[in-house]
C-alpha cells in the first residue's frame, strides 16, 4: 500500500495562493491516478482535482476550475495542487489519494489544513 504525506497547507488571505504537495512512498506511484479531495467542517469529502498516471486525463470540480492546477512529478513520487485566487469557501482539510481502476480510491494521506481568511 502506498503511503501519502501532504504538506503546504496554512492560513492565507482571500485572493492569495498556496501550493500543496503530496509525497508518496513506494515504487509504483507512476501506476496510480491521483486525486485531491477536500472536506470542509460539517460537510462531506469532495473530489476537487484528479490526474491520470500518464497525465493525459485531468479533472477539476466546477468549484475550483480555472483557479486550481493539479500536476505530478513521477520522478519525485509527488503530486501537487497549485491553488490561486483562494476564497474563504476553499477553507477545508485537503487530502490526496491514489486510484486504480481495480480498487477505486485506495490510499489516503492524513490531510493538511487550508484556511482562507476574508
Amino acid at each position: 500500500q502506498v503511503q501519502l504525506v501532504e504538506s503546504g497547507g496554512g492560513l492565507v488571505q482571500a485572493g492569495g495562493s498556496l501550493r500543496l504537495s503530496c509525497a508518496a512512498s513506494g515504487r509504483t506511484f507512476s501506476a496510480y491516478s491521483m486525486g485531491w479531495f477536500r472536506q470542509a467542517p460539517g460537510k462531506g469529502r469532495d473530489l476537487i482535482a484528479a490526474i491520470s498516471s500518464s497525465e493525459t486525463n485531468i479533472y477539476y470540480a466546477d468549484s475550483v476550475k480555472g483557479r486550481f492546477t493539479i500536476s505530478r512529478d513521477n520522478a519525485k513520487n509527488t503530486v501537487y495542487l497549485q491553488m490561486n485566487s483562494l476564497k474563504p469557501e476553499d477553507t477545508a482539510v485537503y487530502s490526496c489519494a491514489t486510484h486504480l481502476d481495480s480498487k477505486g480510491w485506495d490510499s489516503w494521506g492524513q490531510g493538511t489544513q487550508v484556511t482562507v481568511s476574508s
